[in-house]
């Protein structure tokens, strides 16, 4: 092989790693996702029961980082503690070596029986969990064909003069080492890939033992970063899980920089073959790190709240509290996620709605400066909503999660827009109003009331429609469009009355009075949308809502029988 046909297939060889890794991620987390919460939620009732039950769940979904997403999760919602949530994590951090020392030995040749199972399993089977078994298995194949072709290539790269000079010079600077690995496992999200693919070179004599030691640290702190950027959107409590665990691995990941040639020594009595002892200093490692940590659970627990101190004014509601990055490969979970965020939305967007009018009404700035920074909170939800759901559809989804993918979406994005039409269209009446003093005449603000109170209890009822998308509630809202279509003309002839009465109060307050019914009344038809996809799913909607038109007759037939016309 010439050296750029090389590094393509080591690059290809890397990335089949890497998908075979996901693919078995994602397949256990469908298929055995709930199952292993609970395991986890039943464990953590002491450390030590938390640690084993760690290492277990580790070693089945093959991935700290899916481990401390569920932690995260369970932790942000106070279910678990954070010495307890700590010690789980020990534990996964061990669970994820025992399966790099799996692949250790000669397997690789299992990789055909795996993904023939693999394919059969998903294209035969339409139980859900019977095809999240085959996908596991196509996984396993993919990661077993991977470490065969990684493998090949190590031979033929050992006699590249080139790779022999880039890899000495990275060899006599270990911090470096460390970093680049670093680097690479953030980037990659998995931890064992990386170990698996240095098992291979060292395996292959591509790389020296020191080197490679080198680059299985960079891969735990790695691997101990990805969580942590991944929950930077998620609330205090959540992101101290992740953080707890880096100080833990990276505090003696850097103590053991300039000891890895001790270690090289030390680990060379066990085993001298260059693989085997890559995953045994990997495996040591993260013992070594348990052994010194488990004391030290409350303390740690202690500085890590420290340096993540909750808020005093409570949780931010720019800050999604639902939006669980656990479940994202799970689509219908992720969906009740973005559902619970959205409902949350609604809450906010709704007491904007109540507070629009007595602003207007009583000319209060600060109140205005409010419903400002609640728009605010609003647009920062729905991004965090958006994006979550677009994490979410990138999986495969049936054909009724993709419907109530759109509504979701849909909803939320309706939320947004009546957040802006109250932030930038009724408070901009409320700050002209206080600008030029005017006063709505009784009559007109009664009127107002009324029509407001009204969309008031649509919202209410919106919200409800989406939570239960219940038919029944579905008509109701549909037709409160058509009332509020007729209480915006009675509204409007009323108060044409009144400025042909000469009501000065009227008068100069007309284009404000007349604003505030058209938008409330945009706000009342964002709302009701909420009910077409529900109506639609129960075959309630008429393809066209158009009447249809009556044939007209031709004119000679209309002056021959004037008398089949009758009077309206």
């Amino acid at each position: 092989m010439h050296g750029s046909e090389l590094l393509l297939t080591l690059v290809g060889g890397v990335a089949l790693l890497l998908w075979g890794v996901r693919m078995v991620r994602t397949g256990l987390t469908r298929a055995f996702g709930a199952p292993l919460r609970s395991i986890l939620n039943r464990a953590s009732r002491n450390r030590l029961t938390a640690f084993g039950a760690g290492v277990g769940v580790a070693g089945i979904l093959q991935s700290a980082t899916a481990t401390a997403l569920l932690l995260a999760s369970f932790a942000g919602r106070g279910l678990v503690t954070l010495p307890v949530a700590l010690a789980i994590m020990l534990g996964a951090d061990v669970g994820t070596t025992l399966v790099a020392q799996v692949f250790a030995f000669d397997i690789k040749w299992l990789w055909t029986v795996a993904a023939i199972a693999g394919v059969v399993l998903f294209s035969v089977s339409e139980d859900d969990r019977t095809k999240s078994i085959g996908r596991i298995a196509i996984g396993l194949g993919l990661m077993l064909l991977a470490l065969s072709v990684i493998g090949t290539v190590s031979g033929a790269l050992r006699q590249s003069p080139t790779v022999a000079t880039v890899l000495s010079a990275l060899g006599t600077e270990p911090a470096i080492a460390v970093l680049v690995a670093t680097v690479l496992t953030w980037l990659a999200h998995s931890s064992l890939a990386v170990v698996l693919f240095v098992m291979s070179l060292a395996a292959g004599g591509v790389i020296g033992t020191p080197l490679a030691l080198a680059l299985v640290l960079g891969a735990n702190l790695g691997g101990a970063i990805a969580p942590l950027t991944a929950l930077s959107g998620s609330p205090v409590a959540a992101r101290r899980v992740p953080l707890g665990n880096l100080l833990a691995r990276g505090l003696l990941g850097l103590a053991m920089v300039p000891l890895l040639g001790w270690a090289v020594t030390l680990l060379g009595l066990l085993s001298a073959d260059p693989g085997r002892l890559v995953l045994n200093f990997h495996t040591g490692f993260n013992i070594v790190v348990a052994l010194v940590f488990l004391p030290l659970l409350t303390p740690l627990a202690r500085f890590v709240t420290w340096l993540l101190p909750t808020p005093l004014l409570g949780p931010d509601r720019a800050v999604a509290q639902h939006l669980d990055a656990s479940v994202l490969d799970t689509p219908s979970e992720a969906f009740g996620c973005a559902m619970r965020e959205t409902l949350n939305v609604g809450d906010i967007v709704l007491d904007m709605l109540r507070k629009s009018l007595p602003a207007i009404e009583g000319n209060d700035l600060k109140l205005v400066k409010e419903l400002e920074k609640s728009d605010d909170d609003v647009d920062a939800l729905h991004e965090a909503i958006k994006l979550y759901l677009i994490r979410a559809s990138k999986k495969e989804m049936s054909d009724e999660e993709s419907r109530r993918y759109v509504e979701v979406l849909t909803f939320t994005t309706n939320l947004e827009h009546i957040g802006d039409i109250i932030d930038k269209n009724l408070m901009e009446l409320a700050a002209k109003k206080i600008r030029k003093r005017y006063s709505f005449s009784p009559e007109g603000l009664s009127e107002l009331k009324r029509f407001h109170g009204r969309v008031v209890d649509n919202m209410r009822l919106a919200l409800n429609v989406f939570a239960t998308r219940d038919v029944v509630l579905a008509r109701r809202l549909l037709l409160e469009k058509t009332t509020m279509r007729a209480r915006e003309f009675e509204a409007a002839d009323r108060h044409f009355a009144r400025l042909k009465a000469g009501r000065a109060e009227s008068i100069e307050t007309s284009a404000i009075h007349l604003d505030i019914i058209r938008d409330l009344k945009r706000i009342n038809s964002h709302l009701t949308s909420v009910a077409y996809p529900i109506l639609e799913a129960a075959g309630e909607l008429r393809e066209s809502r158009l009447r249809e038109q009556k044939r007209e007759a031709p004119a000679d037939e209309t002056a021959l029988a004037p008398s089949s016309r009758r009077p309206a």
